[in-house]
């Protein structure tokens, strides 16, 4: 990966409800966007390509994955 430390940040549009996944977009840089769940801190992080997760964000935004 990289010794740049991460810098979770936690969607705005997050509610309380404990259903929620932490982003460090600052590791975006090296081609690494590393994803953790919140309630779980210290567990595992998966990490993306960023290509994957812009076009994860972009399937998001268009509604691609709703039910």
């Amino acid at each position: 990966m990289t010794t740049d430390n991460p810098r979770w940040i936690k969607s705005s549009y997050s509610e309380h409800g404990g259903q929620c996944v932490e982003v460090a977009a600052n590791l975006a840089a090296h081609g690494i966007i590393p994803v953790r769940d919140s309630k779980d801190p210290h567990g595992p992080t998966l990490a993306f390509g960023t290509t994957a997760w812009t076009a994860f964000v972009a399937g998001v935004k268009a509604g691609d994955f709703t039910a």
